[in-house]
């Protein structure tokens, strides 16, 4: 898709949220934010099955990530739900979360996650400060002519806005709106894509509102800041449960497209040992309970495939 998705560090517990939200609601201040758990934090009582390692493809993995018996993951946690702090304010949870552990544990190794800023995650593989990431990426071009990414589930952008629409915005059309996005996203693309569409029209621009983390532009919405967000849609829906229904998601999402995991280009082996354990969770029931689990069991998929 060419037009769609995705800093500060610490998390609030649900009543910090709660309290933040309240009195941030007149609009006034800056646009940072700080990671909520939220009362939606915790996932769903689905059972999740045990995974066994598969020797054969653990053998696919290289021998210098293999050797310490670990899988060192970059993920942004400010994503809710599918990589976010818990209400520890440390530990970091999610959908990728789980799936990246699992697939660690199909190939032998154990998973360790580094919380890092978005923008700075691909940049990470290729340097190989990381052996792979997971943090909600859109499979497109501009992104597998640096890396290698491997698909996994698929989701749409949705528009969200404040309780009621009360500037009463269309989804189709978004000019001369303040819209919040997260920075390094491929919604900025679409934000720039809309725009074109703005002047044809001889309509004012959006005016786009970048930050850091995603938690930061949820805030910044519940708060009054900007007129609407864009973000993926499980990561929309989940915004609107944990605000306490401050927030609602206008149409139905739109640009489906896969994510992928992200690993260093050239490493064929590697990229099939991904590939292989993602539809080895796919067969054994764990892929499907670990979406359960999560709640976002709406964009699964039947197969994965490597792409760059």
């Amino acid at each position: 898709m060419s037009v769609t998705l995705r800093s500060l560090p610490a998390a609030l517990t649900a009543a910090a949220l709660a309290l933040v939200l309240t009195a941030c609601g007149d609009g006034s201040g800056g646009g940072g934010g700080t990671a909520p758990a939220g009362d939606g934090a915790a996932p769903t009582t689905a059972a999740v099955p045990a995974v066994q390692k598969d020797d054969a493809l653990a053998a696919l993995v290289p021998q210098d990530i293999a050797a310490d018996g670990k899988l060192t993951f970059g993920t942004d946690a400010s994503y809710a739900p599918n990589e976010f702090t818990d209400t520890d304010g440390t530990t970091i949870i999610g959908m990728d979360i789980d799936l990246g552990r699992a697939i660690a544990q199909k190939l032998g190794l154990e998973a360790t996650f580094e919380n890092a800023s978005f923008d700075g995650l691909i940049p990470g593989v290729t340097s190989k400060r990381y052996e792979i990431s997971m943090s909600s990426f859109t499979i497109n071009d501009e992104r597998t002519q640096a890396v290698t990414m491997i698909s996994y589930y698929s989701a749409g952008t949705s528009v969200a806005v404040k309780k009621g629409n009360p500037e009463n915005i269309s989804p189709d059309d978004l000019c001369g709106k303040n819209v919040g996005v997260q920075k390094g996203t491929v919604q900025i693309d679409d934000i720039a894509a809309r725009n074109q569409a703005c002047a044809a029209a001889g309509k004012p621009a959006i005016n786009s509102t970048e930050l850091q983390a995603q938690t930061d532009v949820t805030l910044a919405l519940a708060a009054g800041r900007v007129s609407a967000m864009l973000a993926d849609s499980p990561v929309a829906a989940y915004a609107v449960k944990t605000t306490n229904g401050q927030l609602e998601v206008l149409g139905q999402p739109y640009d489906t497209a896969p994510y992928g995991i992200v690993i260093a280009k050239n490493q064929p082996d590697y990229a099939k040992a991904i590939q292989g354990a993602v539809t080895a969770l796919m067969a054994d029931g764990t892929y499907q309970a670990i979406l359960d689990k999560w709640g976002v069991a709406d964009g699964a998929v039947t197969s994965s495939e490597i792409s760059g």
